[in-house]
């Protein structure tokens, strides 16, 4: 008998809805809030509003494409943090009404979790080669940075995370500086490919152990860049993709910095890369060079399946749903990020 699992993500800007079977994606349908760009980042009162709009058509055209009736679904997974709490509410709450009014098991999900369980999404029928536990995953977005050891679905050893801001928000807020649009990691991925980045070098975290610090790299870049504009008011305009091959560089080199300090100490681990900013063509180029270097597999989510999306969600709450553990209605969301996974 098959099991469908209706997956929910509402934890930022996307409205997400995603049906599974199994493993394997039946549809994936995420409706993206354009109304931030003009603020150049997430309004959280305007994406709770949006939220509540898209949800009920979002998660309607899900099960139409997945050609499944809502009475086939064998339980609900939805996102209860991290994230905006106005926009997991809305998530949780038409979550837990759908199944109490279907009679089908709940599961809550966390969603940096989800974002690990990416890689074992099956597409267009086709099963692709999965991680093997134990393996190291960098997980990596715009709120998030973790280096995790991961020994099972849901056992996942904190080795190092950022303790201040995350990598995705310094793409993000370099790419403010320089005068471009939000979202800014794929406008400075873009630049970067004809850019040299070595041509300005800016501030890399040295941190002991295993942690992330990507604050002073931001302020080292915007004072270079206003000290410059003083000197030249021309400068970004005229340096544009150097500046940005050069601050992604930075960026990389402190992510990847850490995860082959971890590879020389072990053996034979797999390599998985996670978050939104694993859709980044210059990290996924830096950890595939780690990945030969060291002779480990790596493993990436396609690249419509690296950003937020109800799929991830869903297949956590499949493999929950394989060991029974189930949530309640009174499972409340949360903001922060747990300190364990």
């Amino acid at each position: 008998m098959s099991i469908y699992i209706l997956g929910v993500e509402s934890s930022c800007d996307d409205t997400s809805a995603a049906v599974l079977e199994g493993t394997t994606i039946l549809s994936n349908v995420i409706a993206s809030q354009k109304v931030h760009a003009e603020y150049g980042g997430v309004v959280p009162e305007l994406a709770s509003r949006a939220h509540q709009q898209n949800i009920i058509p979002v998660v309607d055209t899900a099960l139409k494409r997945a050609k499944i009736h809502k009475n086939q679904i064998s339980a609900i997974a939805y996102t209860n943090g991290p994230g905006l709490l106005g926009s997991l509410l809305v998530g949780s709450s038409f979550s837990k009404a759908m199944a109490f009014s279907l009679n089908v098991p709940l599961i809550e999900v966390d969603h940096l979790q989800a974002h690990v369980l990416a890689n074992f999404l099956d597409k267009n029928g086709e099963k692709r080669d999965k991680p093997d536990f134990p393996f190291l995953c960098l997980t990596v977005s715009g709120g998030h940075t973790l280096l995790l050891r991961v020994h099972d679905h849901f056992d996942m050893e904190i080795l190092g995370r950022t303790i201040d801001d995350a990598a995705g928000e310094a793409f993000d807020k370099g790419a403010k500086i320089l005068g471009l649009p939000y979202p800014g990691g794929p406008v400075i991925d873009k630049l970067a490919h004809e850019g040299d980045p070595k041509r300005f070098p800016f501030a890399i975290a040295h941190l002991p152990g295993l942690d992330y610090s990507f604050s002073g790299l931001k302020t080292s870049f915007l004072y270079f860049v206003r000290d410059q504009l003083r000197l030249q008011p021309n400068f970004i305009e005229e340096n544009l993709a150097d500046l940005a091959a050069s601050l992604q560089y930075a960026i990389i080199k402190s992510l990847t910095n850490k995860v082959e300090r971890v590879l020389k100490t072990t053996r034979g681990e797999d390599l998985v890369i996670s978050g939104g900013v694993s859709a980044n063509s210059g990290l996924r180029a830096a950890m595939q060079q780690l990945a030969d270097k060291y002779h480990r597999r790596l493993f990436v989510p396609t690249i419509d399946l690296t950003t937020d999306n109800a799929a991830m969600v869903a297949v956590c709450g499949y493999f929950k749903f394989l060991k029974n553990e189930f949530s309640t209605i009174q499972a409340a969301p949360y903001s922060a990020a747990r300190t364990s996974l």
